[in-house]
């Protein structure tokens, strides 16, 4: 059973059925999810993949989000602690990338999962943790 931390941008794509030029990011999105149910894996978030979803959706909007993994049982959130924090701080200084990226990249490598984005932004940390594009998931 594999492990994915979903970020923020991904499940705008997956809603949102979002294109990036010729790229179909929504339809890779839907397809990465379906493979997820499939396979029976674990999605995590955490409190701030819904802070940054609630800067475009409202609480209702957002379960509307979720709950093609949830409805499945196969949802689970993930706490974000002090020391966390405090190591993205180091890794947003070093690699000057934002801060919530090193928490997303942390929390992932935490929790041994995958993280799913297609933000340039995490290829700096591929030494500390596992990054993949949802298209190079499914």
């Amino acid at each position: 059973m594999a492990k994915y931390y979903i970020d923020s941008c991904t499940w705008r794509d997956f809603y949102e059925d979002r294109r990036d030029f010729m790229r179909p990011l929504g339809e890779w999105a839907f397809r990465l999810l379906k493979k997820i149910i499939e396979n029976k894996d674990i999605v995590l978030y955490s409190d701030l993949v819904v802070e940054e979803l609630s800067k475009d959706f409202g609480e209702k909007e957002i379960a509307e989000i979720f709950e093609i993994i949830k409805s499945k049982g196969l949802l689970e959130k993930v706490n974000i602690s002090k020391e966390q924090v405090s190591e993205a701080i180091q890794l947003k200084n070093k690699f000057k990338i934002p801060l919530k990226d090193a928490i997303h990249a942390i929390i992932s490598r935490d929790s041994y999962a995958i993280l799913v984005s297609n933000d340039n932004h995490f290829s700096k940390l591929k030494e500390i943790m596992n990054v993949r594009k949802p298209e190079e998931l499914i």
